[in-house]
């Protein structure tokens, strides 16, 4: 039997005689992934309820500290189309701000899963007049590393 496999979502196996046979798989967040600024992050297993941790390791940082990895916790909506949601939020161990990410899976045009998302960044700030200018916000794509 020869595979033409997608990472997930529809896929199809060759049987005896050159039929196909679909199948459908989740969109599985576990693994490395690394976004178009350069940020990687790791998930580790996704729970039966679609749950997930990590650590995210940011490639661009506006705080004066050194970069570190940072924790990240999530929720992924699990579907029967592969292509879920997803939700997480990563604690800056190095400077005062947290970040909210959420997205979905995607289906790339080779095949490869690609993650699209979108993101809050809230930074503290030392007064509520400075409140304008306390959350920024964004767009990365990821993709599977390895």
């Amino acid at each position: 039997m020869g595979r033409g496999l997608s990472p997930w979502g529809r896929g199809c196996v060759q049987a005896a005689l050159g039929t196909c046979l679909l199948i459908s798989l989740q969109c599985d967040l576990t693994g490395w992934w690394e976004n178009d600024l350069g940020s990687k992050m790791h998930v580790s297993k996704v729970d039966s309820q679609g749950n997930f941790s990590g650590k995210y390791y940011t490639a661009v940082s506006s705080a004066q500290k050194p970069i570190e990895p940072s924790p990240l916790i999530g929720s992924q909506h699990l579907d029967e189309d592969g292509q879920c949601t997803f939700g997480f939020t990563v604690n800056w161990k190095f400077s005062d701000s947290t970040a909210v990410f959420t997205g979905q899976c995607f289906a790339g045009e080779g095949g490869e899963e690609v993650l699209q998302s979108t993101w809050l960044l809230r930074e503290k700030v030392d007064s509520l007049p400075s409140d304008w200018k306390a959350t920024r916000t964004g767009h990365n794509v990821f993709t599977r590393l390895g």
